[in-house]
């Protein structure tokens, strides 16, 4: 196995086979080809004497030194095991949506069935507890989170306020997408608004400039598309945030304020509330939103728009898009909706944990599932549920909806696990993170999934950065009819039927 970027190599376990034996320079040859490409020398480099380096210099310092080892690992399961077999392909994967199917890589989040996401490797407990925060904050900066999914390091003190400040610089819009949005019907949905203020963006794509006019290589793809997914980064909040006063609060917009940082600013540009503690819980919301994988509906849109080498702008306006769809960004509205409904049925009165279950039992009667519960993989309460979970009580914890939460959170998992069909019957981040949004005035419900996308913007523009260091190709899996499936599977199960035919 690659040791570090050195270029050893070590045969253990390749003796099995002479093929594979004969792979080995092709992979070491690979490996070198990719440190040369990626201008890395085979050597440690002496650092000479000039300007201090940018905080984008040491961004891109540090995803060289993560790339290094990832390249290595990559390169020797691509050239030395292309024909192992980790899974298989049932009727039930193509009919029903794939779901489960281990087929993209993904390394900068995954999900433990018992841990919850994890942010390379650290669960979101240690990465709040790890990242810089801000005086007198008990929340981890979200774009630290960016900096953690880009690079693999948690970033210091130091270059966090070099990183704000590069975040803001990069922040102002165009007048030309100014003018775009302005343009818009105010009531046209905000997720619309904010998909066509995502690609008023695409003509200052680095990547695409450098792109078309032929001045890249492939192997400095990746750096162009970190240029783009950073400034996109920085600016996806100011188009949220011009939506929501045009939208809901007759264009009265609010600068940005370059004292805050990335998450505060956007709860200032809102202004929904003074309460410094709104600015804790946007901290906190994205921070546990920034990254979930990469195959729900939203990331693995905007790696498949990626992977065609559609630039940042184009890839995560789609990604938009499929955050808009009922099944992926809505959940919190409705858990919402169901949680405001339980509290009108009761007069207002916070209910008991028996009066909590009987009105979830209704639901169920009714042909209706209860939003913010169960989940595909978690076998567990969902982590970032508890955190949320955590930070209202201790901070708006006299508030009736987040008491109500919390009865339900005591009722309902008991009424699913009764039904016998729900594998989790335990909550997840949508339980919470719309009670809280609403306690501080953010209480438009249709804009709830933009904020949802500001938060995910950090997750899928890291793993659009790393697909492109990893050169990973364009996505092109393959269709079958019905009756090819048909035929297949019958002619496995039943020989004699399909001759019959």
């Amino acid at each position: 196995m690659f040791r570090g970027w050195t270029g050893q190599v070590s045969c253990d376990g390749m003796a099995r086979g002479g093929a594979t034996r004969k792979r080995v320079p092709v992979i070491v040859a690979r490996f070198y080809q990719f440190i040369s490409l990626m201008n890395i020398s085979p050597s440690e480099q002496q650092h000479t004497e000039g300007p201090e380096p940018s905080v984008m210099d040491v961004l891109k310092e540090q995803i060289r030194d993560l790339a290094k080892s990832e390249f290595a690992r990559l390169v020797e399961l691509k050239y030395g095991h292309s024909h192992d077999v980790i899974g298989e392909i049932t009727v039930a994967n193509v009919l029903g949506g794939e779901r489960g199917m281990k087929t993209m890589l993904t390394d900068t989040s995954d999900l433990d069935p018992l841990g919850g996401i994890r942010y390379r490797k650290m669960t979101l407990r240690e990465v709040n507890s790890a990242l810089p925060k801000p005086d007198g904050s008990t929340v981890g900066l979200p774009e630290g989170a960016f900096w953690l999914l880009l690079t693999g390091e948690v970033p210091s003190e130091d270059i966090m306020h070099e990183f704000n400040s590069e975040l803001h610089r990069r922040s102002e819009l165009p007048d030309e997408v100014i003018t775009t949005i302005d343009s818009l019907p105010k009531d046209m949905h905000p997720m619309t608004q904010l998909s066509i203020g995502v690609l008023a963006l695409q003509p200052y794509s680095v990547f695409s400039k450098g792109y078309f006019q032929g001045d890249l290589r492939k192997s400095d793809y990746w750096e162009s598309i970190l240029e783009d997914a950073v400034t996109l980064v920085a600016r996806v909040p100011q188009i949220a945030a011009r939506i929501y006063r045009r939208s809901f609060h007759h264009d009265d917009q609010i600068s940005s304020d370059p004292h805050l940082d990335w998450a505060a600013n956007f709860a200032h540009m809102l202004g929904v509330s003074d309460d410094p503690l709104f600015e804790e819980v946007m901290r906190l919301y994205m921070l546990l939103h920034a990254d979930h994988e990469g195959g729900n509906v939203s990331a693995h849109t905007t790696h498949l728009v990626g992977s065609a080498l559609a630039d940042p702008y184009y890839a995560f306006a789609a990604g938009v898009c499929g955050l808009a769809g009922p099944l992926h960004g809505i959940a919190n509205q409705e858990s919402l909706k169901w949680l405001e409904s339980c509290m009108a049925h009761h007069n207002g009165r916070i209910p008991t944990k028996e009066s909590v279950g009987k009105f979830a039992e209704k639901t169920l009667r009714e042909g209706r599932v209860i939003p913010g519960y169960g989940h595909a993989v978690l076998k567990v309460a969902d982590p970032r549920y508890l955190l949320e979970r955590e930070f209202c009580l201790k901070n708006i914890g006299d508030d009736p909806m987040v008491q109500l939460c919390s009865v339900a959170y005591e009722a309902v998992p008991t009424v699913l696990s009764n039904t016998g069909k729900v594998r989790s019957p335990y909550p997840n981040v949508d339980a919470h993170s719309g009670v809280m949004l609403k306690h501080f005035g953010l209480s438009e419900p249709d804009f709830y999934t933009v904020v949802f996308a500001v938060s995910r913007s950090m997750g899928v523009m890291a793993q659009l950065v790393w697909a492109r260091i990893m050169q990973m190709p364009i996505e092109r899996p393959k269709s079958v009819t019905l009756d090819h499936l048909y035929d297949t599977v019958l002619s496995k199960s039943h020989p004699q039927t399909k001759s019959q035919l």
